[in-house]
């Protein structure tokens, strides 16, 4: 049996000191809350001995690699130097306990205790065991943060691990998705498509207006595809001449897409280029809660996003296409050098992006029923987030769709956490935010690949 890693005395005193002040904590809550003597002290003990053994455990891999028995005072402040970080996100976590066990009546109770458990053991587990995965490292981060999201989420929100609520978070994710297929595509080679949530609300409009003059509706999904597809194409030619520009091009063609869908739908219309009207049963199937795929009860969109998601994951690994698309991202020179085509990969990947996104506006037409031209808006900033949330450099040449989809899962089991426990979606934007932006920091840090080779 390995044995724990041995930490200097003072180490020791200090990890003893701070599991005797949060047992001594515990045993206060839980005497102020009334709870048995005999629990009280149980927990406390359990408490105190749990700490001590993880405390021993954590130091020991922060200093892993030092001789043995050169645990002292310098090798702490080496620790403490390279480490701080987590140990403030361990620290933090704690104050925030404290305040809310303090604050708010009821909190401190066995359920929130677990929970708080869990989120250490994945502030540890990720520091420690994601060194084992440095060439997936970002997804098995991404996993860990799931699981620990949906672990809480089902001890503390009722219902929150239902059959329903399940089915309902995949839906929304399937939507969230398919966006972001065309996100990481370019962010693979160092582009960005800001055009997406003005091509998401521009066929969210136009393909209802198109069934309401009386286009077959199967012809009117093929259009609205195609339009999609052109802006992508027209995305990707004018970025690639402005080559730096890829940001302000996309940004300034969804708002001409945006605006122009407004005046074509708006004409001899009082609805300022909202459009209402009936969608065909067909498409509400794919997209609704109560859709059903030959016959089970799920919506088919959710076995149409893991099929595009299985066809994606394959295909960039083991495809020279795929290959191709990673040399360009890494380094756009040397993969000219070998003959691979640097417009036509560009132009692809847009063509591509504006395609699912106006995919993504059709499926959610089958999920609300009506057209609105604003549909898209939180996409800007959600495919940007799980692409980011799941390890893609926006640098180009690291990441795939495989760590899209962990974040897309990830945002979407906390925003359901977050609603689950009240917040409403000003707050969620400001929850999000503050996981984005450390995410952000975090790769940007980080040396691109193009100097690791």
């Amino acid at each position: 049996m390995e044995k724990l890693p041995q930490i200097s005395f003072p180490a020791r005193i200090l990890g003893l000191v701070i599991a005797i002040i949060l047992a001594g904590l515990g045993a206060g809550f839980g005497f102020a809350q009334g709870l048995a003597v005999q629990v009280v002290i149980l927990s406390s003990i359990a408490t105190l001995a749990l700490f001590v053994m993880a405390w021993r455990f954590v130091i020991g891999q922060f200093l892993e690699g030092a001789p043995t028995g050169d645990h002292g005072p310098g090798q702490l402040h080496q620790a403490w130097t390279q480490y701080r970080w987590p140990l403030i996100g361990l620290a933090l976590v704690l104050a925030a306990f404290l305040l809310l066990s303090l604050t708010v009546e009821g909190f401190f109770n066995p359920w929130n205790v677990i929970s708080l458990a869990i989120l250490l053991a994945i502030l540890v587990l990720t520091r420690t065991l994601g060194r084992q995965f440095q060439q997936n490292r970002s997804a098995f981060i991404g996993i860990m943060v799931l699981a620990g999201l949906f672990s809480v989420g089902s001890m503390n929100i009722e219902g929150f691990s239902s059959g329903n609520n399940i089915k309902s978070m995949l839906l929304f994710a399937s939507f969230l998705g398919i966006a972001s297929i065309g996100q990481t595509l370019v962010a693979l080679l160092g582009g960005l498509d800001l055009s997406i949530p003005f091509i998401i609300g521009g066929a969210n409009v136009g393909l209802l207006y198109l069934i309401g003059l009386g286009v077959p509706p199967w012809l009117a999904t093929v259009i609205v595809l195609f339009i999609g597809t052109l802006f992508g194409v027209i995305n990707g030619l004018l970025s690639y001449r402005l080559q730096g520009q890829a940001l302000i091009v996309t940004l300034g063609t969804g708002f001409a897409i945006s605006g122009g869908v407004q005046i074509v739908t708006s004409i001899g219309s009082a609805y300022s280029g909202n459009v209402f009207g009936t969608v065909p049963p067909w498409l509400s199937n794919i997209s609704a809660m109560n859709g059903t795929t030959f016959g089970l009860p799920f919506p088919p969109v959710i076995a149409i996003w893991a099929l595009i998601s299985l066809i994606l994951i394959i295909g960039l690994r083991t495809t020279v296409y795929g290959r191709y698309l990673y040399a360009l991202g890494v380094n756009r020179t040397s993969a000219s050098r070998v003959m691979i085509s640097e417009m036509r990969y560009w132009v692809t990947m847009y063509a591509l992006s504006g395609f699912f996104a106006a995919l993504t506006g059709g499926l959610l037409l089958g999920w609300s029923g009506g057209g609105f031209i604003g549909v898209g808006d939180q996409y800007l900033f959600l495919t940007l987030a799980a692409v980011v949330v799941g390890g893609t450099s926006l640098l180009g040449g690291a990441g795939g769709y495989g760590f899209t989809v962990i974040g897309v899962l990830v945002l979407q089991v906390l925003s359901s956490f977050l609603v689950g426990i009240g917040l409403d979606f000003k707050w969620q934007q400001f929850i999000f935010g503050l996981l984005i932006l450390p995410m952000v920091a975090l790769y940007a840090r980080s040396p691109h690949i193009r100097t690791q080779i």
